[in-house]
């Protein structure tokens, strides 16, 4: 596996992820500073006028390796629910993910097709096979629980998940959508491997989650839902109002001057 990825999830504080949906974010994350990224499943999926979940496979892998391209950062990707509600298919989604210059690789156990949780034996199936196929690429392998982020606040049944991927192998654990920092360190407790933790409003800030025990925090879409709720103000801005504040937000992309190339 991308032992030097795998190691930057030891550092002193949490590893930030930043996680970008085009080239120009990428570029931009890198110049700020970020140490590594990753792609966005709805960050991507808007960027061609799509919700989250529109997004193929074959076009997931293209954009993993555009992201891949545009920084020498190690980069992860989410790869959703591998494509797959086989662990056959799940496993061919990790192993052509392997091909395409990435350090690692997240799978979650809902199900894109079904729109359900996938049944712990199956989900943990999915993972076994996902890390097979990962390791066997040099790829540092999430096992994600969609519990919280789908509206079962079961923290059992994601500490149970969570418990049983790391059995089946997984390297990174992460449970999006938990906010409370007593559940958050019953999580990082109750398993073995780094935990990542999603940003969102809620979520105690990075220096706590460290102390926590938390190794890793990334910002899912968030960053790219900024970028169009910016766009969005600019625009009835201008339509409603007749007027120019938004350049106000504009003049904060001189953070930026040097990101890009000439």
């Amino acid at each position: 596996m991308s032992l030097d990825f795998l190691a930057l999830h030891d550092g002193p504080a949490p590893l930030l992820l930043g996680n970008a949906w085009d080239v120009g974010s990428a570029k931009a994350l890198a110049f700020l500073g970020f140490r590594a990224l990753a792609t966005t499943s709805s960050g991507h999926a808007a960027s061609l006028g799509r919700n989250d979940g529109g997004v193929t496979r074959d076009e997931a892998l293209a954009h993993a390796t555009t992201i891949v391209g545009a920084t020498g950062l190690p980069v992860s990707a989410d790869l959703e629910d591998g494509f797959a509600d086989d662990p056959a298919g799940t496993a061919e989604t990790v192993r052509l993910a392997a091909r395409t210059g990435l350090a690692g690789c997240s799978i979650e156990d809902w199900s894109r097709t079904r729109q359900v949780i996938h049944d712990l034996d199956l989900a943990v199936d999915k993972v076994a096979a996902a890390v097979e196929a990962a390791h066997a690429g040099g790829l540092v392998l999430t096992a994600r629980a969609e519990n919280h982020i789908r509206g079962v606040d079961d923290l059992d049944d994601t500490i149970g998940r969570l418990q049983a991927y790391e059995r089946a192998g997984a390297d990174v654990l992460y449970a999006p959508g938990l906010t409370d920092a007593q559940d958050i360190r019953r999580v990082v407790e109750s398993v073995q491997r780094p935990v990542n933790v999603l940003a969102r409003p809620g979520v105690p800030p990075v220096a706590e989650l460290g102390r926590l025990g938390v190794r890793r925090v990334s910002v899912g879409g968030g960053f790219a839902l900024v970028a169009y709720g910016a766009l969005a103000a600019a625009a009835r801005e201008l339509l409603e109002d007749g007027t120019y504040g938004y350049w106000a937000t504009a003049g904060e992309a001189a953070a930026l001057r040097g990101a890009f190339d000439a």
